[in-house]
């Protein structure tokens, strides 16, 4: 029904709106009697031929952001009768945004695989699925003979080089004894500190020389223990990951973008997720990263976004969808969508001039904000446009291909 009331207002315009036909034929738009045109000027509409867009309109498509084609209406009512109405745009705040899927995974500079440095036999395991555990926490204990020789080779070798020293100080052993011993421990005590012993723990072992050596396996860094591959008296192999650790306050969202966007990707660019798990909640970052490559077959590049997760609710592997932050004017020009009419793919506004005068005026569009849409170029916040029944305003410029237009066509 709506298309239908379109249509009969456009035919309105064509058909001069009823009894205003009469009174425009023959007549100039100043309601005088025709004159002879001046040259280069449309006898029909008043303008000049080269910006009449009723007997031009192959040029809509030619037209660039600021240009347009002037419009004649048939009478100076013929808008009010039609009801076509008019307002300015309004100035507002708008974003141009790009939208994409995204898949979070965690900090790979937060993700740690701690593995056995050692063969030997769990003798504990001092936490569990799910832990938080600080930076040095003791997480497992492992022995095997192998530790409890490198242990011995370093309090052997300590003992040793404090013995040399006492006798280099009283003259008794020669310089090439003290040499000896000072390499031979820092040998011994660097193959311990592999394994994660220190100097204090090496004296401290030396004080209690029948004591079982335990090597501890100890967090990197603070986080959460998100796998779990340790079992008391389990024997495990040199390299084995006996937990993976993580720290989830930061998690990593890979996002997927066409080729064709990456010149509108910036460092820096702030991010919005939406997550279908966490409904109604917003999560926001920033570019970390770009893909220096392609993909050959999906034309999609990589991007990496930095995401605080400080509440823990997301998640490796979700799925999410995520906006790009392109650009934000703060003093945008906003106009309603139905005020957008398209020719040939051409955008266009209808700028009121006069009662029955208007321009069909290129634009470059920008984002959608609020329910309007962005005028980038092409349209100053002062001017008139057009912002019901474009269409039928659409139809007049259109009206040669209709089968009217000018009179000496």
């Amino acid at each position: 029904m709506k298309h239908i009331l379109t249509f009969v207002l456009a035919a309105a315009l064509l058909t001069g709106c009823g009894k205003h036909q009469g009174e425009h034929a023959g007549h100039d738009h100043t309601g005088h009697a025709h004159a002879e045109a001046a040259p280069g000027m449309c006898g029909e509409h008043g303008v000049l031929e080269k910006d009449c867009g009723i007997c031009n309109p192959e040029l809509v498509g030619k037209l660039q952001p600021g240009e347009g084609l002037k419009v004649r209406l048939p009478a100076t009512d013929s808008a009010q009768i039609t009801g076509i109405e008019t307002a300015t745009p309004r100035v507002g705040a708008a974003a141009d945004t790009l939208t994409c899927v995204a898949e979070l995974t965690f900090d790979q500079n937060k993700l740690a695989q701690i593995a056995a440095p050692v063969s030997g036999m769990i003798q504990s395991v001092d936490t569990d699925l799910g832990a938080q555990v600080k930076e040095h926490q003791p997480l497992a204990k492992i022995w095997s003979a192998s530790i409890a020789e490198t242990v011995s080779r370093a309090v052997l070798s300590h003992q040793t080089l404090a013995r040399e020293r006492k006798l280099r100080a009283d003259g008794i052993a020669p310089a090439k004894d003290l040499q000896e011993a000072e390499a031979a421990h820092r040998t011994a005590c660097q193959q311990a500190r592999t394994l994660g012993f220190s100097e204090a723990d090496i004296d401290a072992m030396g004080a209690q020389p029948d004591a079982p050596v335990y090597l501890e396996v100890r967090a990197p860094f603070a986080g959460e223990i998100i796998e779990r591959n340790a079992v008391r008296g389990a024997r495990v192999e040199e390299g084995k990951t006996l937990f993976l650790l993580a720290d989830r306050a930061m998690m990593w969202a890979m996002l997927s973008v066409p080729e064709t966007a990456l010149a509108t990707i910036a460092i820096d660019q702030p991010v919005t997720l939406t997550v279908d798990a966490l409904p109604g909640r917003e999560f926001t970052g920033k570019i970390t990263w770009v893909s220096a490559q392609v993909d050959d077959r999906t034309r999609l590049a990589k991007l990496r976004a930095e995401v605080p997760n400080p509440d823990g609710v997301l998640r490796d592997k979700m799925f999410a969808q995520a906006r790009v932050l392109i650009r934000q004017a703060a003093n945008a020009v906003l106009v309603p969508p139905a005020a957008i009419q398209r020719v040939e793919g051409q955008p266009l506004v209808f700028v009121k001039l006069a009662d029955d005068l208007f321009e069909a005026r290129a634009v470059r569009l920008g984002a959608r904000h609020n329910g309007h849409v962005e005028v980038r170029e092409g349209l100053r916040v002062n001017e008139p446009i057009v912002v019901t029944h474009g269409f039928a305003m659409k139809s007049q410029l259109l009206m040669s291909r209709l089968g009217a237009g000018c009179a000496d066509d």
